[in-house]
Formats: structure tokens, C-alpha cells, sequence
């Protein structure tokens, strides 16, 4: 029996079921199947095929879909993500071992993503205060008519860029 039933777990599942089609993937992962196929077809998941043709996806399917579900709401892409997702073993449900060192290469990606993206912040303050020091104060004649001239080009002459 695949479901548990005890209070705490009414909705629980066998993580690592196998011979799962794309619809019961897509339930249990509330996602669309067309989501489940696209994943597929990135390489991120694998399946087998019945003798009519059908998807039947292994027991590593739905923690490797949470992985991936995890990944994207970080920000990694499907190349990223897929090159992840490399390091678990195919077709077997990953162990703890497993989950710690994939788990080790995304936060050391993400913290050097964070790390990015504070230089970045940094690179746009500096170039916004030099920015401010070469630009004539706010109000004075040469800004607006800067302004006027962007809103010419525009076509949004008299529009609200050009009041003073």
C-alpha cells in the first residue's frame, strides 16, 4: 500500500514509489503534467516506456522534482540545476549522503550568487553617487531641458517628464 493514513499524515506518500505516470507526478507534486514532460525533456528526470508507450518514472522521480521545484525558486537555471541533479545516482532514490553533498553545492552557488549580487549593489552605489556629483542640481535650467528634449524624442512632448 502506497498511502499512509494516520492523522498526522493523511495526505503522505511514498517518496520513493516507482512506476508512477506523469499525471500521478503531477499530483503529488501539484505541478502540471506538461511541467513533469518539460522536465524530461530538459534531462532532468528520467523515465521508461511500456510496451504502449507510456511515461513510467523510476522511485528517484519525486525527490529529484522537489529538488528541481527548490532550484528554480532560488534562481538556478535548467543547466545548472541539470548539472546538480548529475551528482545523484540515476534511477535509484538518492541517499542522506546523496542529498548533504548536492545540498553543500547549492548553498556554496548560492552564497556565491549573494556574494554577486552584492558586489553588484555596490558597483550601482558607487555609480549613482559619482552619477550625482556630475550632475547639476535638481531644478536647474540645463535639466529640464534635457528633459524636454528626451520627451521631444518620445513623443511625449508636454507629457508629465516635461513640466517643471
Amino acid at each position: 500500500m502506497e498511502r499512509t493514513s494516520g492523522p498526522a499524515e493523511s495526505n503522505a506518500f511514498d517518496w520513493h514509489a516507482a512506476g508512477l505516470t506523469v499525471g500521478q507526478v503531477a499530483q503529488r507534486m501539484h505541478i502540471s503534467g506538461s511541467a513533469v514532460r518539460f522536465y524530461e525533456a530538459q534531462g532532468l528526470i528520467t523515465s521508461d516506456r511500456t510496451g504502449g508507450n507510456q511515461r513510467r518514472y523510476r522511485g528517484d522521480v519525486l525527490c529529484r522534482v522537489a529538488m528541481i521545484r527548490v532550484s528554480q525558486r532560488v534562481g538556478l537555471s535548467i543547466a545548472e540545476i541539470r548539472d546538480a541533479l548529475a551528482e545523484l545516482p540515476a534511477g535509484q532514490p538518492p541517499g542522506p549522503d546523496d542529498w548533504q553533498r548536492l545540498s553543500r553545492r547549492l548553498k556554496d552557488d548560492l552564497q556565491n550568487r549573494i556574494g554577486d549580487l552584492h558586489r553588484l549593489l555596490d558597483e550601482l552605489s558607487t555609480e549613482v553617487g559619482a552619477d550625482r556629483r556630475k550632475s547639476p542640481p535638481a531644478g536647474s535650467r540645463p535639466q529640464r531641458a534635457q528633459r524636454a528634449r528626451i520627451d521631444d524624442k518620445s513623443g511625449w512632448a508636454g507629457g508629465p517628464l516635461s513640466h517643471p
